[in-house]
Parts: structure tokens; sequence; C-alpha cells
């Protein structure tokens, strides 16, 4: 993993190898760090991925979940074939794609 963090407004962390268990926790430190500082956008780029388990998936959900609270775009580039494959059938591609205002639009309305 690489973080350059040169473009406040967008940082890009690289991720490369295998995204397990062994190595989702220094991601989701990252993340979080990067979070707190709540940029519009993070973007991760999977580019040299050759490997996620669900660790490493929970870690991009938990990653959209606090960037949703605080603002922040999550962003994914140079997907891999075989993680847009898993995004899709984990329904964790349509999350990302979510808008707040679309959540709103969802979300039932109280009874008059």
């Amino acid at each position: 993993m690489s973080i350059d963090d040169s473009d406040s407004m967008a940082p890009l962390v690289t991720v490369a190898g295998d995204l397990d268990f062994t190595t989702a926790l220094p991601l989701r430190t990252a993340l979080d760090h990067l979070l707190a500082a709540r940029p519009p956008t993070i973007v991760l780029d999977f580019g040299g991925l050759l490997f996620i388990d669900s660790t490493g998936l929970a870690v991009i959900v938990h990653a959209w979940r606090e960037g949703r609270q605080n603002g922040t775009v999550i962003r994914l580039r140079a997907i891999p074939r075989f993680l847009e494959t898993i995004l899709d059938i984990t329904g964790v591609s349509g999350l990302l794609a979510r808008t707040a205002h679309e959540d709103e639009c969802e979300r039932p309305t109280a009874p008059a």
C-alpha cells in the first residue's frame, strides 16, 4: 500500500498484492487517518491488487460508510475484473455508486 496525499482534495491510496486479514488493518488505519481530514474524495487504486478476501472487502465498505458520514466520496480506480465481479455480486458496487440524495429518497416518510 502507498499513499499519495499531495492532493489534499483527493488523496490517492494504491493497493497492490493481497488485501486480506493479514494486510487489511494497515489499510483501514490509513483510511481512517485520511477520512479524519475530511477530504471531498479519497481514491483507491486497485491496479496492482492480486487477491481480496472478506476482510479486505470490509475495509472498502468501512471507508464508504465513514466517508458518507464525513461527506467524503470513496472512488475506486483501476479495478481488476475479479474485484469488479466481487463488488457486483456482494452489492458493494451499488453502495459505492449511491449518493446521499438517493438514500434520502428511499427513506419512508412518516404517516400524516
